[in-house]
């Protein structure tokens, strides 16, 4: 059954490019040097979109071959380093995952993995905040990244949680009923479910 209906939202800028993906994830490419989303935020790829969790951003080299060196020894601060030394941009790159957590089919929203993954190249962006009030209507992405151990930790749920908080009138009960959905799915691991409420309290 559908959660949504967002033909009418207005679509964000582009942040990114998936350059592989998975059934559960993908992985960007962002346009930008340093220009990832933060970790938690809720993320689009592709048309119909697919919805992802950011839970890794790195900046690292384009060539694996030639690794980064220390270049700021006598520079007074670190934009002195970018600014003496301009080729650093074609050299670097910042890539992040995003757990897939829903996506779009006929104009509603499913929260549950897609039948196939965003094809490579799809452009991915940022969320907006109406897109984010609509998508959190449902809290069924909770139980995707909460039954993810391997790749969503408690720090990425934890600021998947606050940051969607963020973008809604109700911030407060949104943080309730996630903490409750989040300790159904967890009751069998006092410990994880405790640490994660933590995060989202703090």
């Amino acid at each position: 059954m559908g959660l949504m209906v967002v033909a009418s939202v207005q679509k964000p800028q582009k942040i990114g490019e998936v350059i592989s993906a998975t059934s559960t994830s993908f992985v960007s490419q962002a346009y930008k040097l340093y220009g990832a989303p933060p970790l938690g935020s809720l993320v689009e790829a592709g048309e119909p979109a697919t919805f992802g969790v950011v839970c890794e951003v790195r900046t690292e080299p384009f060539d694996p071959s030639r690794p980064v060196l220390a270049r700021g020894e006598t520079a007074a601060d670190e934009d002195e380093v970018y600014r003496d030394n301009p080729q650093l941009s074609r050299l670097l790159t910042t890539r992040f995952d995003a757990l897939v957590v829903g996506y779009l089919e006929g104009g509603n929203c499913f929260h549950r993995l897609p039948p196939l993954p965003p094809i490579v190249h799809s452009f991915v962006r940022s969320c907006l905040p109406d897109q984010v009030r609509i998508f959190a209507e449902s809290l069924g992405f909770l139980h995707l990244l909460a039954r993810d151990g391997a790749l969503a930790t408690d720090e990425v749920i934890g600021s998947c949680v606050q940051w969607v908080s963020a973008a809604l009138p109700d911030s407060h009960g949104f943080l309730l009923k996630a903490g409750r959905v989040l300790a159904g799915d967890l009751s069998g691991d006092l410990p994880r479910i405790n640490a994660i409420l933590r995060r989202i309290a703090s």
